[in-house]
């Protein structure tokens, strides 16, 4: 429950501009995830969320020195976690994963910021990413299956 709440409110503060707590918390309730404050003061804590200035107001953000030192050991516990297969077609890379957890894996690989990589289009149990060349494709999934193990 404490991953899924977290990863929501990651969503959601990259979707909405949040400045408090009670309104993180409100759209958590919207989104089905009952929590209280000191849960939520919690969560920002545990994610290094700061307060950025963003036209005249203050929004809650993700510490970019924090994402980049994070995104690898958060990629590697959500493929770990979630993902059940991996294989590549030319410059495509199609990653399986459990029902409902392909957003979660198609987060965790845009957060690398891989030059390599296009983009990613996930459903409810695949990931496909698009790089820029079959070697890249090639190169991604043996790092995604060696992570996996």
């Amino acid at each position: 429950m404490k991953n899924r709440r977290q990863e929501k409110i990651l969503e959601i503060i990259a979707q909405h501009s949040v400045e408090t707590q009670e309104e993180l918390i409100e759209r958590l309730e919207s989104c089905g995830i009952r929590c209280t404050q000191s849960t939520v003061s919690r969560d920002i804590k545990q994610l290094h969320l700061i307060k950025e200035l963003s036209g005249g107001t203050y929004r809650y953000a993700v510490s970019k020195t924090k994402a980049e030192l994070d995104s690898s050991d958060r990629l590697q516990r959500i493929l770990r976690e979630c993902c059940t297969a991996c294989e590549c077609a030319q410059n495509l890379l199609v990653l399986r994963t459990m029902p409902g957890l392909a957003n979660a894996a198609g987060a965790a690989l845009d957060a690398r910021t891989d030059p390599q990589m296009l983009g990613c289009v996930c459903g409810d149990d695949t990931v496909i990413a698009v790089m820029r060349s079959d070697e890249a494709a090639k190169a991604l999934c043996a790092e995604i299956n060696e992570l996996c193990k």
